[in-house]
């Protein structure tokens, strides 16, 4: 699996010009499934991105993590996260996970994230989206396994 996650002062995820999730402070994280993933693989990055501490602290040093800061999370699906570029101009998406898999996963990742955070928003796996953030920072990391 691969989590991008961006530290945002403020994200949403629109389909057909409507809004469907939106967060203030937290993260907006890009979500892939690849071929071999599984159940155990997205727990151990869903531990390591909810412990992240890169929130300033009051001296101003990323100490804090999502729960110190009363952070929120927007989770949304990208299986373009395994576009292979190394031959010719044209991705190839032969290592991202089948959509049936993929989508079972992402729903995991979700349900797993509301037993730790508060405010949970989501995309809509499959769907066309608008993704708009503001990116505090700019901080990103890019989280796989």
């Amino acid at each position: 699996m691969k989590f991008v996650i961006q530290r945002v002062t403020k994200a949403s995820v629109s389909v057909e010009d409507e809004v469907i999730g939106q967060i203030d402070r937290g993260f907006l994280v890009l979500i892939g499934a690849g071929k071999e993933d599984n159940k155990e693989k997205a727990d151990a990055l869903i531990k390591k991105m909810i412990g992240l501490r890169i929130f300033s602290d009051e001296e101003g040093k990323t100490n804090l993590a999502l729960k110190d800061v009363d952070g929120s999370l927007l989770l949304v699906s990208q299986f373009t996260l395994y576009a292979n570029c190394k031959k010719g101009y044209r991705p190839s998406f032969i290592e991202a996970g089948d959509p049936e898999m993929a989508e079972m996963l992402y729903e995991y990742v979700v349900s797993e994230c509301r037993k730790h955070i508060p405010i949970v928003e989501t995309g809509s796996f499959g769907a066309h989206m608008e993704v708009s953030l503001v990116n505090d920072g700019p901080f990103t990391i890019i989280l796989e396994n």
